[in-house]
């Protein structure tokens, strides 16, 4: 059955023929780019309800007469008109218009090149594991390999092989499902089961808290929404893995569409599939946290001795100078060039080959994601893990030890459609919410546990990309993604200035970012070997106190996310496109284009400057993010704070925080390292406060699985 109806559908088709033409230019071999946007959104009810009330508004005479000048539905018009009318609305001093332009653009852009049948024209070499190495910096590097650094090395008349032995390697051990592992897509009916404690998300907080406690002793249940997928799901394919393993199918953004939002939905959350990058939070950052907002043994000092646990524990290590792919070498030539302090990384990864596919999760085990860390210690101390639970809410029982007792709720979900099977309840005294900065502040408002500072001071660290265009080839898919960076002026406004790193580049990714549609986009496109693209990440949040924004749940069960960037941050955010922009120009770059819109493209570092005065309002400056933080964040003023300095959520005892949403302020850096390093703490304040000798676990509610 087709999402659409016929109107609808012509609507789109006209929209697919102008926004990438290149799809219906090989007349039988073209690509009917409309059906597999049907496809994508075939168990998407909310997002599909969305579309197709925006086609048929976009196409109706109503539309034409009040914004396109014309009687004319847009599907009737030649190819000249309509291109001049998406144009218009891209263009659009009404933010509204911009957006229904921006949620077609990006909808038809990233299907279509997240396609196979795009890449062979654009470049795109696709799988690594299909293929043997085609460029130096993707693969093992010779030598011998040590323990002191994250990535593979081989003899070199053993490089050719060694990711494909990898890769069988990694899939043989993933072929069954671990002890201890319930697969909830695989139960039929209700399923009621107690424990000491229940954790919800299996992500940088949720799993690190899951071991630590279970290798305390305590009994603990781990609830994930997403499937428990493994190495040998991992096809390295963009339109098959981004739905399978990213929030809300990878469409996640604000409710404005200004902003992408991308976190993890799978076993091991956004660690499958970020980009690796170990980062800990500056000292000032953790100063700011104590002086302003009441932070306990979270200083710099105190925090050095949980980050070092955790960065043992997921062998974080320095990439070496001969690991780096040419945009990393951007970062590091062009910031030296510039007279700007860079760095070398670390990363979480064992035996790296550099793939360069890690935000699809890693097929060759490499990555030293919670999959493949903290969750199998927490299984192999006890710990209970179901995937395919999505948690409505908690109720307080009953008393029971020193906390009351908890019951979590939610129901079984079909993995591919999402939709409800069954219910399932966790009876515990101890909750542990790890479900990320949009799922814990949503979880706690359905169970009348919001108020305060749940749900608000939203921290995004809003991103943007700076693309060059070298004469050489960069193909930035391959290799470590974030392998360097340029802290240089993350100081130098107030503390809340920005840092620049580099992102993975895949084609449906990079083509919903790159500005523009038809020709003009396609030619870019087609430049795909010889782009280099650089992010520019921003510490949100410089006027201090203001909630920029908001985590709410809908009462239809959905999640509203809104997100305004203040004067000031939008502000530092243009000079750090102008900085990124000057760093591509330093490493060699012949051209450089931003993701403003309408397109900016400069052929000299003279004429930077323009970047400062280019509008930068909503869906004017292509943004997205993948550091989701602060909307429960720890603080002494239970008034405008979620959490106690303990992480306990204030007025339920017994319900702790252990993710992303505790920041008080945004970090300043690439979250991973902090969240396992506060989820450390925080389950270490559970076990003094609530020692096992003073839990108890109801016997009576033990039917279905104990």
């Amino acid at each position: 059955m087709s999402a659409f109806n016929s109107r609808q559908r012509r609507t789109l088709d006209a929209l697919c023929r102008r926004i990438i033409p290149a799809a219906f230019a090989h007349g039988a071999g073209s690509v009917d780019v409309g059906s597999a946007l049907e496809a994508r959104l075939e168990h998407d009810n909310v997002l599909r309800g969305k579309v197709a009330l925006l086609l048929t508004a976009f196409g109706s005479r109503i539309c034409a007469v009040l914004f396109n000048g014309s009687y004319d539905r847009f599907e009737s018009l030649d190819g000249s008109r309509q291109d001049a009318i998406l144009r218009k609305w891209e263009e659009s001093s009404l933010g509204l218009r911009r957006t229904v332009m921006q949620a077609f653009r990006k909808l038809i852009l990233s299907t279509y090149y997240a396609m196979p049948e795009a890449h062979a024209e654009i470049g795109f070499r696709g799988p690594l594991y299909s293929r043997e190495t085609e460029v130096e910096w993707e693969g093992a590097l010779n030598g011998v390999s040590s323990d002191d650094e994250p990535i593979a090395r081989a003899i070199a008349a053993d490089i050719r092989t060694v990711h494909q032995h990898m890769a069988q390697d990694a899939a043989n051990a993933s072929e069954r499902v671990p002890p201890g592992v319930t697969q909830f897509c695989d139960v039929s009916g209700d399923i009621n089961i107690s424990a000491d404690v229940c954790v919800v998300g299996t992500g940088a907080g949720g799993a690190t808290a899951a071991a630590r406690l279970a290798e305390a002793g305590y009994d603990v249940v781990i609830l994930e929404e997403g499937g428990y997928w493994r190495e040998a799901n991992f096809t390295e394919q963009e339109h098959e893995m981004v739905p399978r393993l990213y929030a809300e199918r990878g469409n996640r953004a604000t409710e404005d569409l200004g902003i992408s939002l991308l976190q993890g939905r799978a076993e091991g959350g956004s660690t499958l599939v970020n980009w690796m990058i170990m980062l800990r939070a500056p000292e000032w950052v953790l100063a700011e946290w104590q002086r302003n907002h009441g932070t306990v043994g979270m200083s710099a000092r105190e925090m050095a001795d949980a980050y070092e646990i955790v960065e043992n524990d997921v062998h974080a290590r320095v990439v070496p100078a001969d690991a780096h792919a040419p945009n990393n070498r951007v970062i590091l030539e062009g910031a030296a060039s510039s007279g700007w302090k860079s760095t070398e990384a670390k990363i979480n990864a064992r035996q790296c080959i550099r793939a360069g596919f890690c935000g699809l999760g890693c097929r060759y085990g490499a990555k030293q994601s919670t999959l493949l860390t903290y969750i199998p210690r927490a299984l192999d101390a006890g710990a209970r893990l179901y995937s395919d639970a999505r948690v409505d809410r908690i109720r307080i029982a009953e008393s029971g030890g020193r906390a009351p007792v908890k019951e979590v709720s939610g129901e079984i979900i079909d993995r591919e459609t999402h939709a409800p099977r069954a219910r399932f309840t966790v009876r515990a005294p101890i909750v542990v919410l790890a479900a990320g900065a949009v799922g814990t502040p949503a979880i706690l408002q359905r169970s009348g546990l919001g108020g305060g500072g749940v749900g608000k001071f939203l921290r995004l660290h809003p991103t943007t990309a700076v693309v060059g265009r070298f004469d050489r080839e960069m193909y930035g898919t391959a290799g470590i993604p974030q392998s360097a960076l340029s802290d240089q002026f993350i100081r130098e406004n107030n503390d809340y200035g920005f840092w620049i790193e580099c992102p993975a580049l895949l084609p449906g990714l990079a083509s919903a970012a790159i500005p523009g549609f038809g020709a003009s986009h396609r030619a870019i496109m087609e430049q795909f070997p010889n782009l280099a693209s650089l992010i520019v990440l921003n510490r949100d949040g410089s006027d201090l106190g203001v909630s920029n924004g908001d985590v709410t749940a809908a009462r239809n069960g959905s999640t509203r996310i809104r997100y305004k960037m203040s004067s000031s941050d939008s502000r530092t955010l243009a000079q750090g496109i102008r900085a990124a922009a000057q760093m591509q120009f330093a490493a060699g770059a012949r051209e450089v284009l931003t993701l403003h819109s309408p397109q900016l493209q400069f052929t000299s570092p003279n004429e930077l400057n323009r970047i400062l005065s280019a509008p930068r309002g909503v869906n004017q400056l292509g943004l997205f993010s993948a550091h989701v933080n602060g909307t429960c964040r720890i603080g002494g003023d239970r008034s405008s704070s979620g959490c106690s300095p303990d992480g306990e959520r204030y007025g339920a005892p017994g319900v702790f925080v252990a993710d992303g949403s505790l920041f008080p302020t945004a970090p300043g850096v690439n979250p991973q390292n902090t969240i396992m390093a506060l989820a450390t703490i925080v389950a270490q304040r559970i076990m003094n406060r609530h020692p096992l000798t003073a839990l108890t676990t109801p016997s009576a509610f033990t039917a279905g699985v104990r």
